[in-house]
């Protein structure tokens, strides 16, 4: 998993997310063990594996949402969170870790729109709050992104009049409202009833099929074979298996990785 050089420059493009050596303990137990990774623009990378084996926390890590004990994380270049000086790292203050991670856009398992406002109203908060929009200017942009992922005709009902799979497409819409570099989706389809599973899924394809830069984490080797460039596939911590669909999913080498397609297809 080393960047691959540009032949016509000899210089190797920098990826949009980089990890070197990612350790990540939560209470007792290591959850990353020296995670190495890069993600290099527009491409789509899915990561797969069994319940426990580090996939949330390393997208809770890229986005700031926890802090890496050890290694190096970098999104566009820069450590999310923290500022570099004299080799050593700093923690930055609330307002730029907000202002960083507004460049990074993550859909969670349950939605986490606020109930008390429309669905309009959850997609303009954040480019108004944080991008400093005008509410005419976050209003039709939010109008746009509603109508992309066809919700156009839901812009003043409330989250709860609202399907699983119609509340997810909103948090994709929010999401995209920030306009990020990358997009993070963590199991977007586990809490959906099996019918709605389609329509989520169908969004997130176009979003990647746009050029994208995407991780999504899912169960779904069907939707993994489709829309990924590469899958990595994670165990105990660590990514134990990286590459093309055909090869991780197809023809994998790893017993773990044949052991959970196993389980998941059977």
């Amino acid at each position: 998993m080393v960047l691959p050089n540009d032949s016509a420059s000899g210089v190797s493009p920098m990826p949009v997310v980089s990890a070197r050596g990612v350790h990540k303990t939560l209470g007792k137990t290591e959850v990353l063990k020296g995670i190495d990774l890069d993600v290099q623009a527009g491409k789509t990378v899915v990561f797969m594996g069994g319940s426990g084996s580090g996939k949330t926390t390393l997208l809770r890590c890229i986005n700031h949402l926890a802090t890496i004990d050890r290694g190096r994380l970098l999104v566009d270049g820069d450590p999310v969170g923290y500022a570099e000086r004299d080799g050593k790292l700093f923690e930055l203050r609330g307002a730029e870790i907000a202002r960083r991670r507004a460049k990074i856009g993550m859909v969670f398992q349950h939605f986490n729109l606020f109930p008390h406002l429309t669905v309009l109203e959850n997609v303009t908060l954040a480019p108004r709050k944080v991008k400093g929009l005008t509410a005419k200017e976050a209003e039709e942009l939010a109008a746009g992104l509603l109508t992309r992922v066809k919700l156009g005709d839901k812009l003043g009902s409330y989250p709860s009049s609202l399907s699983g799979g119609q509340q997810q497409r909103v948090a994709i819409a929010r999401a995209l409202a920030m306009k990020p570099i990358l997009m993070l989706f963590d199991e977007p389809t586990s809490a959906l009833d099996p019918e709605l599973v389609g329509e989520v899924l169908d969004v997130i394809r176009e979003v990647s099929d746009s050029g994208m830069t995407s991780i999504i984490v899912t169960h779904e080797v069907g939707f993994a074979r489709e829309v990924a460039d590469d899958v990595a596939f994670m165990s105990g911590g660590k990514v134990v298996e990286f590459g093309a669909p055909d090869q991780v999913l197809g023809a994998p080498k790893d017993d773990r990785t044949k052991a959970f397609l196993q389980r998941v297809l059977s």
